[in-house]
């Protein structure tokens, strides 16, 4: 049976274990595969994740089994603690080029090909943008016989320079959602990222020349005419 997105989606736990057990494979190869307490904290992990997220051990332990019967995970076992490693490139049936790209989506959220490319250097090392692009490509136009694509690139946002690539891991994205999350914080849609430092720039501006003509009244000197 392929691997269908769009009738067996993940769960946002689901694929945030699933990416961990692949970044940890590649980045810590000591470590790997992962305890349940290792693989947690990988998941809730503050930098390079978005959204953050807090799982505990009992979501972390569902997603595993749930993960472990589609043949997307492996336990492996022998050891007095159970460690768990990923089976997704195989259980995906994409090449392992593509299962990075994968995961880095999954971790960081939306990205171009170039944060891509940065992202994945301790992963795998693309040779440049347009390599990462073609496995972009082949992912977006995979065929509904290996089941559906498993990116899509979103429209470009207002300001940016280049379009992002989001994950189908869990399903069709909401590209609006998705675009007002990128907003910074404090900007109305389609309004100017630099307003809310300008207002308050003023603020302080005029803060600072009334207390100048203040002092200016005290030493008896004539107020000082606006520029």
């Amino acid at each position: 049976m392929p691997f269908d997105t769009r009738t067996q989606p993940l769960t946002p736990a689901q694929a945030r274990v699933l990416a961990t057990l692949m970044e940890k494979s590649r980045t810590v190869p000591d470590s790997y595969p992962l305890t349940l307490n290792s693989l947690l904290a990988g998941c809730n992990q503050k930098s390079s994740r978005d959204p953050v997220m807090q799982l505990d051990e009992a979501a972390a332990a569902q997603a595993l089994d749930e993960l472990r019967q589609r043949a997307l995970v492996v336990e492996i076992g022998g050891a007095r603690v159970a460690r768990w490693e990923h089976n997704f490139a195989r259980g995906a049936g994409v090449p392992d080029q593509s299962a990075v790209l994968l995961a880095l989506l999954a971790l960081r959220g939306p990205q171009t090909a170039g944060e891509l490319r940065i992202n994945a250097e301790r992963w795998h090392r693309f040779a440049d943008i347009s390599s990462v692009e073609a496995f972009l490509d082949e992912l977006a136009e995979r065929s509904d016989e290996r089941g559906g694509p498993l990116v899509v690139l979103l429209p470009r946002a207002p300001g940016a320079r280049e379009s992002r690539w989001a994950h189908l891991l869990c399903g069709p994205v909401d590209v609006q959602a998705l675009q007002e999350a990128a907003q910074p914080q404090g900007t109305a849609p389609g309004g100017s990222a630099l307003q809310p430092r300008v207002e308050a720039l003023e603020a302080e501006v005029a803060a600072l020349r009334a207390r100048l003509e203040q002092l200016r009244a005290e030493l008896g000197l004539a107020p000082q005419p606006l520029a």
